[in-house]
C-alpha cells in the first residue's frame, strides 16, 4: 500500500465557477451565476456596466452568449423587462377583438341603456299596484349587480382570460330575457331581470371593456370607444323595437324576440374576445384594496361613483318623466331613450378618439361639464313648466328633445371613457384588478341612485323637478372629483395632455 499522494501537483487554484462581481455599485448587488444549464428558453439579458481589467487601461463586456448579467431571479431585471411590453394597436386579431367586444356591448350595454322601457311599461300592467320606489329597486338591482360583481370577476379576466367569463354572462343574459316574459310578480321581475340579468351582464362588460387594453394602449380611447358604442347601438334598437312590439305580439314574445338577438351577438363575443398578456406572476383572484392609497385613483373613484349616480337616472326616468308631463305622447316617450342612444352612439365614440389626441381626462372633464350645464339648463326647466298653453307645452318637448340629444352625446363618453382613465394609473396587467375594483365601490351608487330617484319622484307628487336637480348636482361633484384626480398627477395646469 503506496502513501504517494494521488492526483496532479498542488499549485495555485483559480476558482473559475465561482460568481464574479458584474458591477461596481454598491447598492445594486448582482452576479454573473456560476452555471450554464438553466433553461435556455427565456435568457433575461439586460444591459451591465463596463468592468474595468486589472490593468486599468481597457475595458471588457460582462454579457456572453451564456453568462448572464442578472439571475432569473433577479427583481430588477424582470421589471426591465415586463416594462417593455409591445401592443399591435391594430392588425386583423386586435380589430377582431373590438368586434367580440362591440357584440358584447350591445347586449350588456345595451340592455342597460333600455331599463327605462322596461320601467315605464312594468310600472302601467304588471307592477301597477307597486310605487316607484319599490319597483326602482329591480332596476336598482340589476345596475347594482352589472358592477358589483366586478370583485371577482376582474381578477379572474387577468388570470384566465375573458371566453368562460364571457360564455357564462351570454347564457344568463340569455336565459333572463327568454324567461322574463313569463314574470307576473314582483319577486318574479326582481329574480329573474335583477339578479340574472345583472349578473349576467357584469360577466360580459367587464372581460369585454378590459380585453381592448390587451391589445391597444395610444389608441386605446378611440379602440374602447368603438367597442362601447355597441351599447348605444343596442339601446336604439331596442326601444324601438319593444315599443312597436309590445302592442303587436304582447310583453311576452317581444322580450323572447329579443332573447335571440342576445344568442346572436353573444355568439359573437364569445368567437372573437380573447386576451393577450400573460398573467402576472403569483397573481391572486382577490383585488387589493391598497390601491386606494393613491390619491389619483381614490378621487377618480369617487367622480365616477357621482356620475354614475346621476347618469341612470335620465335612462331609467326620462321616459316617465315624458309620459307624466303631458307634453309628449306616450308613442314618442318611449323613442327619446332611442333618442338618448343616437347621441351616446357619437358621444362613445368621437369622445374616445378626442381623448388619444387631448387627453383621457382633459376630454372626460369636459363631457362632464357638459353632462352638468345640459341638466341644469334644459332639463330643469322642463320639469319645471306646466302645460297649461300650447305654447309651453312645445316649449317643454323642445327643451326634452335637445336634452335627449346633448345628454346622450355628453354622457357617451361616461361609459366608453372611464375605464380608459383607469387604465391610465396602473399597469396593463393589473388593468382588469383596477377597473373592477373601482366599479365594485361605484355599484353601490347605483344601487341606490334609482330608488333614491323614485322616492323624490313620490315626494314631489309626481313631479320630476327634485330628480333633476339631483342628477345636476351628482355631476357637478363628479367633475370637481375628476379635476382634482388629474391635479394630483399633472397639476392645475390646462394645457397639459393627461
Amino acid at each position: 500500500m503506496t502513501h504517494e499522494p494521488k492526483g496532479s501537483k498542488p499549485g495555485s487554484i483559480h476558482e473559475r465557477h465561482q460568481s464574479t462581481r458584474a458591477n461596481t455599485i454598491p447598492s445594486v448587488e448582482f452576479s454573473i451565476p456560476p452555471s450554464v444549464l438553466d433553461p435556455p428558453v427565456q435568457k433575461i439579458v439586460s444591459q451591465c456596466p463596463l468592468r474595468r481589467t486589472q490593468n486599468g487601461d481597457a475595458q471588457e463586456k460582462s454579457v456572453a452568449n451564456e453568462d448572464y448579467c442578472a439571475a432569473p431571479n433577479d427583481e430588477e431585471a424582470q421589471s426591465f423587462v415586463t416594462d417593455e411590453v409591445t401592443y399591435p394597436e391594430g392588425g386583423r386579431q386586435a380589430w377582431l377583438v373590438v368586434l367580440g367586444s362591440f357584440c358584447g356591448t350591445i347586449v350588456a350595454f345595451g340592455m342597460m341603456n333600455t331599463v327605462g322601457i322596461f320601467q315605464a311599461y312594468v310600472s302601467e300592467h304588471q307592477l301597477k299596484d307597486y310605487n316607484e320606489s319599490t319597483i326602482g329597486w329591480i332596476f336598482g338591482l340589476y345596475v347594482f349587480l352589472s358592477f358589483f360583481c366586478g370583485i371577482q370577476i376582474g381578477p379572474i379576466f387577468d388570470a384566465h382570460g375573458p371566453r368562460m367569463l364571457i360564455l357564462a354572462g351570454s347564457i344568463l343574459m340569455s336565459a333572463s330575457m327568454l324567461l322574463l316574459g313569463l314574470c307576473t310578480q314582483y319577486w318574479h321581475f326582481m329574480l329573474c331581470f335583477g339578479f340574472v340579468g345583472g349578473l349576467g351582464t357584469s360577466l360580459i362588460f367587464t372581460p369585454a371593456i378590459s380585453t381592448i387594453g390587451h391589445f391597444f394602449l395610444a389608441k386605446r380611447g378611440n379602440a374602447t370607444g368603438i367597442a362601447a358604442a355597441g351599447g348605444s347601438l343596442g339601446g336604439i334598437i331596442f326601444p324601438i323595437m319593444l315599443q312597436r312590439l309590445f302592442p303587436a305580439i304582447g310583453f311576452a314574445w317581444a322580450t323572447r324576440i329579443m332573447g335571440f338577438i342576445f344568442i346572436f351577438n353573444c355568439s359573437i363575443a364569445v368567437l372573437f374576445t380573447r386576451s393577450r398578456l400573460p398573467p402576472k406572476p403569483g397573481q391572486s383572484v382577490m383585488p387589493d384594496l391598497r390601491i386606494f392609497k393613491d390619491p389619483s385613483f381614490a378621487l377618480l373613484t369617487a367622480a365616477i361613483y357621482f356620475m354614475e349616480w346621476g347618469l341612470f337616472v335620465p335612462i331609467t326616468y326620462l321616459t316617465s318623466f315624458a309620459m307624466a308631463s303631458g307634453a309628449i305622447t306616450p308613442a314618442f316617450s318611449y323613442q327619446l331613450i332611442a333618442i338618448m342612444n343616437a347621441g351616446s352612439c357619437i358621444g362613445r365614440w368621437a369622445p374616445g378618439y378626442i381623448a388619444d389626441k387631448l387627453g383621457r381626462f382633459n376630454s372626460m372633464i369636459a363631457a362632464l361639464a357638459l353632462c352638468s350645464a345640459s341638466t341644469i339648463m334644459l332639463w330643469l326647466p322642463a320639469s319645471i313648466l306646466e302645460p297649461t298653453k300650447s305654447a309651453d307645452a312645445t316649449t317643454i318637448k323642445a327643451l326634452t328633445i335637445v336634452y335627449t340629444l346633448i345628454f346622450g352625446f355628453a354622457s357617451g363618453s361616461n361609459i366608453s371613457l372611464t375605464p380608459v382613465c383607469v387604465g391610465q394609473l396602473c399597469d396593463t396587467n393589473e388593468y382588469g384588478r383596477y377597473y373592477a375594483t373601482c366599479y365594485t365601490v361605484v355599484s353601490f351608487g347605483t344601487l341606490t341612485g334609482i330608488p333614491i330617484a323614485g322616492s323624490l319622484v313620490q315626494a314631489a307628487r309626481g313631479r320630476f323637478w327634485g330628480v333633476v336637480i339631483w342628477t345636476g348636482l351628482c355631476y357637478i361633484v363628479a367633475l370637481g372629483c375628476f379635476i382634482c384626480s388629474r391635479a394630483c398627477k399633472v397639476g392645475w395646469k390646462l394645457g397639459v395632455k393627461f
